[in-house]
């Protein structure tokens, strides 16, 4: 049986960052990868960059004399192509980094654990072995959740986040069962290329983690593209049919609808990929969702194994997933210093038409917690970089404690958002007073310049 320093159970970026860091101490390293097709992990493959690079091509076609269905169809094959040859380069690149490293041995195949030190591999071909490591680290990611809904799982129309980006045909009709941050970014791009787009929840709201003056702005601006919802309605059964599908939904009031499209994409959410890790066998836990139980240092249960990343629950970010890897680079192997406790200013995006973009308490979150908070508002319309784009619809908000001044918490609806996040983020970081951006020069004319109005309207 073949000994390792370390062996990584799947080569996302936390685990694949760490493989690195390990080679370059001298450490033997395994790394266990079920899927070629996954090297870099979901965001690389099938989250983040790919979703991405739909988003940059959308874009594009705003600028292209592009009307007809027919043309849009063939625009989004291209789109697709591109985004293949992308995603491929980068897959390409990550593997190379790592297998052609001296000490670092990457298998393909299943990993499980036999105990809390040895590893058996399912490889490609069915072959069974087993490697054996001092230390163990889990990085297999999550998967798509489907529900159990008549008829869905058998269905050939049936899509998840990943499979709808290998999707060559542009849905004439696509339906969306989600209307939380995945399936409102897919409504959006779809639409955009020109999806007849219909999006079905349980809930009486969208997003309901944000504040309902929010996502009503983000509805309001979805139907004016084009966008569908059927809100408080839960699917029933699917139907497929010769060339289309059928979903029959049942609303609060228990009538029967049914909505036919080309495609369903399947967005409720995602839970950790622990099905084939056999993780009872080397003491480790799970709680009740299915997520691998971490202290702060991200120790298991069980001794000398650590998860990283989505397995693990939480935030599901590649770059939450390299800050694990910074966590047990400092606990595992340096001084000790950082561990879950200093995460406590985290920002994030939803990428649709105009992007969401949103870093610590809302103000509701705030006022409850006890804070007397201070409020600023500003209008997109009113952001000249906005107007000359032609992307002026949304509003930004940004939640003050009053008595220190210092920042608790932004949401910025607006263009480019998704930069100007990282600008409160650092200011709250950093634990300085909200008139550090009021005051601060920006460059002009810049999204970012509509920080000093938003931040001088607090009161």
């Amino acid at each position: 049986m073949k000994k390792f320093d370390a062996i990584i159970i799947g080569f996302g970026k936390g685990g694949k960052t760490l493989a690195g860091f390990l080679a370059n101490k001298g450490q033997n390293v395994a790394v266990i990868e079920k899927s070629d097709k996954m090297y870099g992990g979901t965001c690389i493959n099938v989250g983040c960059i790919p979703s991405k690079s739909l988003v940059n091509s959308v874009e594009r076609l705003e600028n292209k004399d592009i009307s007809t269905y027919e043309e849009k169809k063939n625009y989004y094959k291209d789109s697709i192509q591109k985004k293949e040859k992308l995603i491929t380069a980068l897959r390409g690149k990550n593997y190379e980094m790592i297998a052609t490293r001296e000490t670092i041995a990457v298998y393909d195949g299943i990993g499980s654990f036999i105990s809390n030190k040895i590893i058996n591999v399912k490889d490609n071909s069915g072959n069974n072995f087993q490697i054996e490591g001092d230390k163990i680290f889990i990085n297999t990611g999550s998967r798509a959740i489907v529900p159990d809904v008549k008829g869905l799982k058998e269905s050939k129309y049936m899509l998840t986040s990943a499979s709808i980006m290998e999707l060559e045909k542009l849905p004439e009709k696509l339906i969306i069962i989600g209307a939380g941050y995945i399936g409102l970014e897919f409504a959006s791009t779809y639409a955009q290329f020109g999806s007849e787009v219909t999006v079905i929840d349980s809930s009486a709201t969208i997003l309901p983690k944000e504040e309902n003056e929010i996502s009503d702005r983000v509805k309001k601006i979805m139907e004016s593209k084009g966008i569908k919802f059927i809100l408080g309605a839960k699917p029933e059964e699917v139907k497929d049919n010769e060339n289309s599908v059928t979903l029959k939904i049942r609303n609060g009031n228990n009538d029967i609808t049914e909505i036919e499209g080309c495609n369903i994409l399947v967005a409720i959410g995602r839970i950790p990929d622990i099905e084939s890790l056999n993780l009872e066998k080397a003491g480790i836990r799970t709680d009740e969702n299915g997520a691998i139980i971490v202290n702060d240092k991200l120790e298991t249960t069980a001794e000398n194994i650590w998860a990283m990343g989505d397995v693990k629950g939480g935030l599901q970010f590649t770059y939450i997933s390299l800050d694990d890897f910074r966590i047990i680079r400092d606990n595992v192997y340096g001084n000790g210093n950082r561990n879950l406790n200093d995460r406590d200013v985290i920002p994030y995006s939803m990428f649709i038409s105009i992007p969401l973009s949103r870093v610590g308490l809302t103000e509701k979150e705030a006022l409850k917690k006890g804070y007397n908070v201070k409020i600023g508002r500003l209008e997109a319309m009113a952001i000249p970089k906005g107007k000359i784009e032609g992307k002026s619809d949304g509003f930004l908000k940004v939640v003050i404690d009053a008595q220190t001044e210092k920042i608790l918490g932004a949401t910025l609806l607006c263009h480019n958002s998704h930069e100007m996040i990282n600008i409160v983020a650092l200011a709250m970081k950093t634990e300085q007073s909200y008139q550090i951006i009021r005051d601060m020069i920006f460059t002009h004319p810049t999204m970012s310049e509509a920080l000093n109005d938003l931040f001088g309207n607090v009161k």
